[in-house]
């Protein structure tokens, strides 16, 4: 049978699963301290529990940890690095600058937006990653420690699996997670309402949308979202909320030749 990741489980979850154990309330505290600040990548290393509840843990559970199959790296120091998640692979990109070290996480194996400019649209969806999916891109490079931000804007729309996005925020964000600050994290979109919605409304990261056109029918051209979501619709949906503390929406823009790039 396969074992339950802890990897990636709210304070909740772990409450619950204690509870279902039969395995001391204050437990879940004591995990999820091991997994999301000292990082550890084996039950037997959660020294502060018996032996009885760590054997107990181990007969059912595992961390859920999975190191990295290749990297890449480029003369500047970006480092790529490919995961395997079931059957299929997912990047992850390491951006080093002078004062900051930014990481690109995955949501989802594949895209279901194809969006014309996107490489990952044309490879197809094959589907949602996990929360210890998107954590476990952070949790497993050995720069974890030098990271200052964090955005998701990989492989996928964040918005299109929003349930396992927002519960990766809620551990990062949580005193009982890593306890990074919101403003560190910035989530992109294309525009898909339902999630933005959602995403606004239960996290206080900051946001992205993807652009690229302002003219409806040119950016139509290139992204499909825009027939079920029009720009328009996207931006009256954002001036619902409050950015005028330190929140933070900003919009992305990819320059094309003849396209989007002209005087008029």
């Amino acid at each position: 049978m396969e074992k339950v990741k802890l990897l990636g489980m709210t304070l909740t979850e772990l409450k619950t699963l204690t509870k279902e154990m039969g395995l001391p309330s204050f437990t879940a505290k004591q995990m999820a301290d091991w997994l999301y600040k000292k990082r550890v990548t084996t039950i037997e290393d959660m020294t502060n529990l018996s032996m009885a509840n760590r054997s107990k843990l181990e007969s059912a559970c595992e961390v859920g940890i999975v190191s990295p199959e290749r990297v890449q790296e480029s003369e500047d120091g970006t480092k790529k690095y490919l995961f395997k998640t079931n059957d299929s692979y997912i990047e992850t990109v390491f951006i080093p600058e002078a004062d900051r070290a930014t990481l690109c996480v995955s949501t989802q194996i594949g895209c279901k937006m194809n969006c014309l400019f996107c490489m990952t649209g044309k490879q197809g969806f094959s589907g949602d990653l996990t929360a210890a999916d998107i954590l476990n891109q952070m949790q497993a490079i050995p720069e974890y420690d030098r990271l200052t931000n964090v955005v998701f804007m990989g492989m996928g729309e964040p918005m299109d699996n929003v349930d396992a996005v927002l519960k990766s925020l809620e551990i990062m964000t949580s005193d009982y997670g890593y306890a990074w600050s919101p403003k560190r994290v910035t989530v992109s979109t294309v525009g898909l309402i339902p999630g933005l919605r959602r995403f606004l409304a239960e996290s206080d990261c900051h946001l992205a949308v993807s652009l690229h056109n302002p003219i409806a029918e040119e950016r139509r051209s290139i992204m499909p979202v825009q027939k079920a979501y029009p720009i328009e619709s996207v931006l009256e949906e954002i001036k619902k909320y409050d950015f005028t503390h330190q929140r933070r929406v900003s919009f992305e823009y990819i320059m094309f030749k003849d396209l989007n790039d002209t005087d008029n």
